[in-house]
C-alpha cells in the first residue's frame, strides 16, 4: 500500500470517528436536556391500616375518614422535595374491591387528577388479593420502558420484593416511603434490604388528613331515638343521589338486574352511610335496613 492509499484510508477513518463522537455528543446533549420521571406507588391496604392505627389507633377503615385528595397532594409535594430535578408522572393507587368494582370513595380518588386507581379482589376476609402483582407489573413496564427513573413506593408486603427487583433490572431506582410504627416495624426486612432507599413519615404528616368517625351506638347501647321509617327512606334515596353522581348512569344500568339485592360492597357502603348521617346503628334493625335498601333503589329507579 502507497503512502497516498494510507493517508486515504487514515483520513476516512478519522472522519468516522468525528462523526461518531458528534452524533455520541448530541445523543448525550439530548439526554442532559430531558428531565427525569418519577412515579408514586400507594398500596392503599397498607397505608389505611398503618395510617390510621399510627393517627387514631386503629387498622379499621370504617373508623376514619381519610382525605385522600389533601394526602396524595402532599405526597406529591414531598416527592418534588425529594426529586427535584425530576417531574412527576403519575400516582398509582392501588386497592380491592369486591368484584374489582370501584366504591364511591375509590371513584373520587380516580377523578383526581394524576392518579390512576387501579383494583384487586376482595375476598370473604376483606383481605386484598392481585393488588402486589398490579404494583410488580406497573413498575416492571414503565422501568423497561424508561418511562420513569425513580419510584417511590408506599407499602410493606414482603410479596413487593420481586416488583423491586423487576423495576431495578431495568435500571430505575425503588424508593420505599413507610409509615412509622408505634411498635416493630410494619414493613418486611427483605423488603427494606431490596430498595435502594428508605423514608419514613410520622404521625404529624398523616393526622391533618385522618379523622376519626364519632362512634356509632349499636343496640343495646342507643344514644339518640330510633329514627322513623320516613327518616330512614330518605337517608336511602338521599345516599342513592350521591352514589349515583359519583358512578355514573352506566353504573345504574349493571345494577339494575339485580333489584331488589344490592352488591355487597354498595350494601356495606350504603349502611355505614345511612348510620352516620342517622348517627343510629341499623345493626340488628332488618326493618329499618329493607326501609333504606327500598329508599336506595326508588330514587336509582326514578332517575332510570
Amino acid at each position: 500500500m502507497d503512502t497516498d492509499e494510507t493517508l486515504h484510508k487514515t483520513g476516512e477513518v478519522t472522519t468516522l470517528l468525528e462523526r461518531t463522537n458528534g452524533l455520541l455528543e448530541r445523543m448525550l446533549a439530548e439526554v442532559a436536556k430531558t428531565p427525569s420521571t418519577h412515579a408514586i406507588f400507594v398500596d392503599a391496604g397498607y397505608l389505611y391500616a398503618a395510617a390510621g392505627r399510627l393517627a387514631v389507633g386503629t387498622e379499621d377503615r370504617r373508623a376514619f375518614e381519610l382525605d385522600a385528595e389533601g394526602l396524595i397532594e402532599a405526597l406529591i409535594d414531598r416527592a418534588r422535595t425529594i426529586f427535584a430535578d425530576s417531574r412527576l408522572l403519575r400516582v398509582y393507587w392501588y386497592d380491592g374491591a369486591r368484584r374489582r368494582t370501584h366504591t364511591i370513595e375509590q371513584q373520587s380518588i380516580a377523578e383526581l387528577p394524576d392518579v390512576k386507581v387501579r383494583l384487586g379482589n376482595l375476598n370473604a376476609n376483606n383481605q386484598q388479593k392481585g393488588v402486589d402483582s398490579l404494583i410488580r407489573t406497573d413498575l416492571e413496564s414503565l422501568a423497561r420502558h424508561r418511562a420513569i427513573s425513580d419510584a417511590a413506593l408506599i407499602g410493606g408486603d414482603e410479596d413487593l420484593v420481586s416488583a423491586v427487583e423487576a423495576a431495578q433490572g431495568y435500571g430505575a431506582r425503588v424508593h420505599l416511603w413507610g409509615i412509622e410504627a408505634p411498635d416493630g416495624r410494619n414493613q418486611a426486612e427483605p423488603l427494606l434490604w431490596e430498595v435502594d432507599s428508605q423514608r419514613t413519615f410520622d404521625a404529624d404528616f398523616f393526622k391533618p388528613y385522618i379523622t376519626r368517625r364519632p362512634a356509632v351506638p349499636y343496640e343495646g347501647l342507643p344514644a339518640a331515638p330510633r329514627p322513623s321509617r320516613d327518616d330512614v327512606r330518605f337517608v336511602g334515596a338521599q345516599i342513592a343521589a350521591k352514589w349515583l353522581s359519583a358512578r355514573g348512569r352506566e353504573a345504574l344500568v349493571a345494577l339494575l338486574p339485580g333489584h331488589p339485592y344490592l352488591p355487597g360492597s354498595v350494601d356495606q357502603e350504603l349502611l355505614v352511610e345511612a348510620e352516620r348521617l342517622l348517627d343510629y346503628s341499623l345493626r340488628g334493625q332488618s326493618d329499618l335496613r329493607r326501609v333504606l335498601r327500598d329508599g336506595f333503589w326508588e330514587h336509582l329507579q326514578k332517575c332510570y
